[in-house]
């Protein structure tokens, strides 16, 4: 039998972003619709916590030990870029405690390391926001010290909103998310930021940024595009005023 194969060297060359996520994330295949052909997401967890989402669990999911022991989990594939794949792990002490985790994954043989609410604030910088609505899942709590974290980069919440879920984050509706970033909408707000990386938008940033008028942020979107950028790759998925910071 003779077969004939189209004319091409093999696969497409595989470029690897490693992703640390917590242990209850469930939205890989969203990160997915984020990446281009010839990108690989190489996934560790950290280990699973008996407590609901909250500050407590946000403390538990960002261990220094956790995050190294998930770094060197996925050296191995030898990624590019590896991601700390959480907004409240990595928002909740300031930006100083934000910068140590990054710092962490590389003592721990990254090349590069970004974390969700580091590219946030990178985004922050370059589009030069000073305020903003938010929407996010957590607990009143939780959602202030988001706030913390926005007033030290010097920039304003005009209006929040947070509903208040200790799990289950992922089954949230296209429409509920949709109806409470609409109402977290203010007209001093430059920009909307969705966060937590288990909250599915990536079919609402394009529909909601044409409605609104300004840019949609969302962790997962923020998180991937600035792996994407340390990889000199171009941009995919939804979200137009993003396209040319990372």
């Amino acid at each position: 039998m003779e077969l004939n194969f189209p004319e091409i060297d093999g696969p497409v060359a595989q470029r690897g972003i490693g992703i640390i996520a917590p242990f209850d994330l469930a939205l890989e295949r969203e990160l997915w619709r984020w990446a281009p052909l010839e990108v690989s997401l190489h996934l560790a967890r950290t280990p699973y916590e008996p407590v609901p989402v909250s500050l407590e669990m946000a403390e538990l999911v960002s261990d220094a030990a956790h995050l190294t022991a998930a770094t060197r989990n996925v050296l191995h594939v030898d990624p590019e870029v590896i991601a700390y794949l959480c907004t409240s792990g990595s928002f909740i002490k300031g930006l100083a405690y934000e910068k140590s985790l990054r710092d962490t994954i590389c003592r721990a043989g990254a090349r590069d390391a970004i974390t969700t609410s580091g590219a946030l604030a990178e985004v922050i910088r370059a589009l030069e926001l000073s305020r903003l609505s938010v929407i996010t899942p957590y607990d009143a709590i939780l959602t202030h010290k988001l706030h913390d974290f926005l007033a030290e980069i010097g920039c304003e919440v005009i209006r929040s909103d947070h509903l208040g879920l200790g799990g289950g984050i992922w089954k949230v509706s296209y429409r509920t998310i949709a109806e409470r970033i609409i109402a977290a909408d203010d007209p001093q707000a430059q920009a909307i930021f969705v966060s937590c990386t288990n909250l599915p938008t990536y079919d609402l940033v394009e529909p909601l940024e044409q409605a609104l008028g300004k840019p949609v942020l969302t962790a997962n979107q923020l998180t991937m595009w600035a792996c994407l950028g340390r990889m000199k790759l171009p941009m995919m998925g939804p979200g137009k005023w993003l396209r040319n910071v990372f």
